[in-house]
């Protein structure tokens, strides 16, 4: 059974303020098991539900080679990474334009929750650097071995 996990925060508690748009903006470190034998390739993507405007996407990471189950904190704002990833477009519900990690900074009031989503994928899908959101869904769909989350708050 796929797991995610980091060292940064406990399930479903409070993200700490060096990985928010607050702090320095890290990427946390997360790290992964249990995923099929069949598994040729890993998918991640950071959302918030709870943003006002929609559905805020955070982070679009894919690409990342079967033997890679861990991300180091910080990861540069790149499109492709050392380990062979790649990172989409990011931060935002309907316009993306930036590559990488943008951590949480919502509006002050109540908590949002933001998820981890890991996907192990039976394929490599050698989309380009700077995918959107819909591009990575469609090009995993049917390919999805397992997937597993990750959920995180954060407020201001």
């Amino acid at each position: 059974m796929l797991e995610i996990k980091t060292t940064a925060f406990k399930p479903s508690e409070f993200i700490p303020k060096k990985h928010t748009g607050e702090g320095a903006d890290l990427s946390p470190e997360l790290s992964w098991s249990g995923a099929p034998k069949e598994t040729r390739s890993f998918a991640l993507i950071m959302e918030d539900p709870d943003a006002p405007p929609g559905l805020w996407i955070h982070w679009l990471l894919y690409d990342v080679p079967q033997d890679v189950h861990k991300l180091s904190e910080g990861l540069p704002k790149t499109e492709s990474l050392a380990n062979g990833g790649k990172q989409g477009l990011c931060w935002g519900v309907d316009k993306f334009e930036r590559v990488g990690y943008f951590g949480p900074y919502p509006p002050p009031g109540s908590p949002h929750r933001y998820f981890f989503k890991l996907y192990a994928l039976d394929k490599v899908l050698g989309l380009a650097p700077k995918a959107a959101k819909k591009q990575l869904e469609a090009a995993m769909a049917g390919h999805i071995l397992a997937q597993a989350e990750a959920v995180g708050i954060y407020k201001r």
